[in-house]
């Protein structure tokens, strides 16, 4: 093999046409001979250029409603042979085989088919077959043969052969093989993965995942870590599908933050008025619901001030000009919210290191994801936790029965709750959260800080006591002793909601009456590790 590999002839057979006539018209002004299968070659013939049918090379029509087109040696041979296998020249010569020296197979859109809902049967119709099996024989062949899979490289290719006058370079070639098979790869991973929805199989043999690249990432959570960020294609509204307006690259960092953000705001429906969220390395620090956005902003920052400072905001709903402002006056990340007015774009045009997002909806909360951890070896894969709860659900365990305002206190901060790193501790007075104790390996210490976080929240407000007197307080898990639920008692909270099933629920409901307090088990509990 030599490094150097001439391109006379080219298959293309594409499903996504973008750019093919382009593409196609630059290789044969190349003086690259053209063969195309089906719908590829009708276009192309359109467009004015000699084409070659796959037809003619196999001797066979294509049959079984396009299924069997290019499974055959005439095909697979012209892109198989080694160019320096004398064995191999000789038989390309004995079977009346061409080379193949560059194959441009873009896939049926099973993907895109899936996310429109397609029954069972249109799925399977949209598995390709001769398209993978082309590529794979291409890539493994990269020492002679081109194989393009994206759009994207058609640019790329027509340079490299420009530069190397007609010729393409190994280490060019070496590159397309590796994208092609990472597409083949993918492919059969969307494959198996809608099987495995669509047979229930909640713990398949295998499993298999893929991405496609969106972002090289400067570094992942510390300088000494390379990182890139890759979209699985659910198109679901959030930070991969969303439009940056303006600012910097999102990090690493901001990329989780941005989506722990908008996920927690999503827990509450627009209809119900504007909400928003505050998030600090990808835990809670304020989230308020308000008549306006700029007043949900306000109440949310109010709850912990300075962690606020360089967080990231996300709302509910159309960013207008005067919550823009708002949020203006402190530093900020990232700001991610469905819509933004053009007012509200302008207030922003002045901070050029903010990162302005518009995801044109809200992830639906109750959406069917898996969520996925790589450990030592393996990978943990379990649902995503979409459990959610209502009114309807509580139990009343103590003799205090909450009143009604305080059940939606209950279930505001238990909603913020599900979305705070495990132990999490939740006060909220009023569908605003006023102090917020996480991540802690106590439940007791949880308490205590989120009562300190209260107590703080006074002083930068200016408050004549705690905000945490009075409130209702959320525990994601179990208090497996009284001690943490008596001290939220003592910072002032006045009803709990939990969710119970500890083996000292007893000690604690006993704990709760003697403290004056209402308390409700929810039955579910919200760990996030």
């Amino acid at each position: 093999m030599t490094d150097l590999q001439p391109v006379r002839r080219a298959l293309l057979s594409v499903s996504d046409k973008t750019g093919l006539v382009e593409f196609a018209t630059s290789l044969a002004a190349r003086g690259i001979a053209l063969v195309s299968t089906g719908g590829t070659a009708k276009a192309l013939r359109e467009a004015g250029l000699s084409v070659t049918d796959v037809a003619e090379l196999t001797g066979f029509p294509e049959m079984m409603d396009g299924r069997v087109k290019t499974l055959h040696p005439a095909v697979h041979g012209g892109l198989l042979a080694l160019r320096d296998d004398p064995d191999h020249v000789a038989s390309m010569k004995d079977h009346g085989i061409g080379a193949i020296d560059i194959l441009v197979v873009n896939l049926y859109p099973f993907e895109a088919t899936v996310a429109a809902g397609a029954d069972y049967a249109t799925a399977i119709e949209n598995i390709d077959i001769g398209g993978p099996a082309m590529i794979r024989a291409a890539a493994k062949n990269h020492a002679f043969v081109n194989v393009v899979v994206d759009v994207e490289d058609y640019r790329a290719v027509l340079a490299e052969l420009d530069a190397n006058d007609g010729q393409t370079s190994y280490a060019f070639r070496q590159k397309l093989a590796l994208t092609a098979y990472a597409r083949t790869g993918a492919y059969d991973a969307a494959v198996s993965s809608w099987m495995a929805g669509a047979l229930n199989e909640a713990a398949p043999r295998r499993r298999a995942f893929a991405g496609t690249i969106a972002q090289t990432l400067r570094y992942g959570e510390n300088p000494h870590q390379a990182a890139a960020f890759y979209t699985d294609g659910a198109n679901i509204p959030g930070v991969a599908t969303a439009t940056q307006h303006q600012g910097k690259e999102l990090s690493y960092n901001n990329i989780n933050d941005t989506d722990a953000a908008f996920r927690l705001v999503s827990e509450f429906a627009p209809n119900d008025g504007p909400a928003v969220a505050i998030i600090k390395h990808a835990n809670p620090c304020g989230v308020a619901r308000g008549f306006t956005f700029a007043e949900a902003f306000g109440r949310a920052f109010d709850c912990d001030r300075t962690s606020a400072f360089g967080g990231i905001v996300a709302l509910n709903g159309t960013l207008d000009g005067d919550t823009a402002r708002a949020i203006s006056e402190i530093f900020t990340e990232v700001v991610i919210a469905p819509e933004a007015t053009d007012e509200a774009k302008e207030v922003f045009a002045a901070k050029k290191n903010l990162r302005l997002l518009t995801a044109g909806g809200l992830p639906e909360p109750d959406a069917a994801r898996l969520a996925v951890r790589q450990v030592s070896g393996g990978w943990l894969v379990q649902d995503d936790d979409v459990g959610r709860i209502t009114a309807d659900d509580l139990k009343v365990v103590t003799k205090i029965e909450p009143t009604d305002a305080q059940i939606e206190d209950l279930l505001f901060a238990w909603k913020v709750a599900k979305h705070g790193k495990s132990n999490a501790i939740i006060y909220a007075k009023d569908k605003a959260t006023v102090g917020i104790g996480a991540g802690q390996m106590s439940r007791v210490d949880s308490s205590t800080i989120a009562a300190l976080k209260a107590r703080r929240m006074a002083e930068d407000v200016g408050l004549s006591e705690s905000p945490a007197v009075g409130s209702v307080v959320a525990s994601d898990a179990f208090f497996p002793f009284p001690d943490g639920l008596l001290a939220a008692a003592e910072a002032g909270a006045t009803a709990v909601i939990q969710p119970g099933g500890s083996m000292r629920d007893d000690a604690v409901i006993e704990a709760a009456d003697e403290a004056g307090l209402a308390m409700v088990f929810t039955g579910m509990r919200h760990f996030r590790h």
